[in-house]
């Protein structure tokens, strides 16, 4: 998407981003230089222009299983302690850039681990980076602070060993657990020990739910599992009915995630990616923030899905004629469901997010005020 002077604006609005993966947010010059470092030869070129192209070709992909095939090759580069960090520096670079304040980036460390590498070298490295990064992010004039979400892969069977390492680290910068990979046929409650573990331990976690599969994936990750917060979430819209004159009657699997403000980490642009809605436009987080949900705006996959959190608020401004209170709401919502204390989210949000979007208010160039903000975010 060309820059804009909306787009320069919401370039320098505060954003928190709660879903995001490393694996899937390098730059393309990095996939490159990291495969020809390593001898990595499995890229379908090694030409950055082309390999650029590639990546953005999984926005064509249409399904869940064929957007995360482009997986393969940057998890084939990232198998080294010097290639992860130096990932995780660049993303906590990029991100700070892009004017991201707060953002909690998920990987799963067991799929570094093909050359060697422990579970514990790979988060250390992750680790590593993601300070370096945002130590050089604030050389530049652009302060971001990261947390860690590790993943355990649905497919597998180590979320408990998963579950485990992310107790070790809890002190060091990781701040939660989180399951991914393909959805049907690998439901939440196949890591059902890991969650219980988690719950003793008080640890946070996520759980990918109800992206490409439904109502039921959601229903276990929180009536089984106990989710804090739910990756995407997107299908809980079957379980919402809308009457002609637009009036929404809840189910009552609706009514629970509302009502109990469970958050749902939304990706609208990736969601059109992997087929599971038809567009931006069509996207149901304009329904959702209408009904009072607690909705947030996140990226998923950087590289993939050829975005950032400007495109992202860039694309709702332009289809849901969004103002900057609807943007701060969103944003308000994803600081209030981070991962970390209670009082450094409220200092986030009345030393940073707010003073910073109060700033740009006066010179907004689009949007009426809202006058539709829920009572309760």
């Amino acid at each position: 998407m060309p820059d804009s002077p909306i787009a320069d604006q919401l370039r320098r609005v505060p954003k928190v981003l709660l879903h995001d993966h490393l694996d899937g947010g390098l730059r393309p010059e990095t996939v490159v230089e990291l495969a020809e470092q390593q001898g990595y030869g499995a890229l379908p070129t090694s030409d950055v222009a082309g390999v650029t192209e590639w990546f953005a070709a999984a926005a064509g992909a249409g399904s869940l299983e064929e957007y995360l095939e482009r997986f393969v090759h940057t998890v084939g580069v990232m198998q080294t302690a010097d290639a992860i960090s130096r990932v995780a520096a660049e993303c906590a670079e990029d991100l700070a850039a892009d004017g991201v304040v707060y953002a909690e980036v998920r990987h799963a460390p067991e799929l570094s681990t093909q050359q060697g590498l422990s579970l514990d070298e790979v988060v250390e490295a992750m680790l590593d980076g993601f300070r370096r990064g945002a130590a050089r992010a604030r050389e530049a004039g652009n302060r971001i602070r990261i947390g860690v979400l590790l993943c355990a892969m649905r497919q597998e069977a180590r979320a408990r060993e998963i579950a485990e390492l992310v107790v070790r680290y809890r002190d060091a910068g990781v701040v939660g657990f989180d399951i991914a990979g393909p959805e049907a046929g690998f439901p939440p409650t196949r890591s059902l020990e890991a969650f219980e573990y988690l719950r003793r331990e008080n640890c946070h976690f996520t759980i990918h739910a109800g992206e490409g599969f439904g109502l039921p994936s959601i229903w276990e990750a929180i009536q089984w599992c106990g989710a804090a917060r739910l990756g995407h979430g997107v299908r809980i819209v079957d379980d919402i009915d809308l009457a002609e004159d637009g009036t929404a009657r809840l189910g009552r699997l609706a009514s629970f995630v509302r009502d109990r403000r469970i958050p749902l980490e939304m990706c609208p642009r990736s969601n059109v990616h992997t087929g599971t809605v038809a567009s931006v436009a069509e996207h149901p987080i304009a329904l959702l923030r209408r009904l009072g949900f607690r909705v947030t705006v996140n990226t998923d996959n950087r590289l993939m899905s050829q975005t950032s959190m400007t495109r992202e608020f860039t694309e709702l401004v332009e289809n849901f004629h969004y103002s900057l209170d609807d943007l701060q709401w969103f944003t308000v919502n994803a600081m209030k469901s981070a991962f970390i204390p209670f009082d450094q989210r409220l200092a986030l949000i009345n030393e940073v997010i707010k003073p910073g979007y109060a700033a740009l208010r006066s010179e907004a160039l689009f949007g009426p005020v809202a006058d539709h903000e829920p009572a309760l975010a």
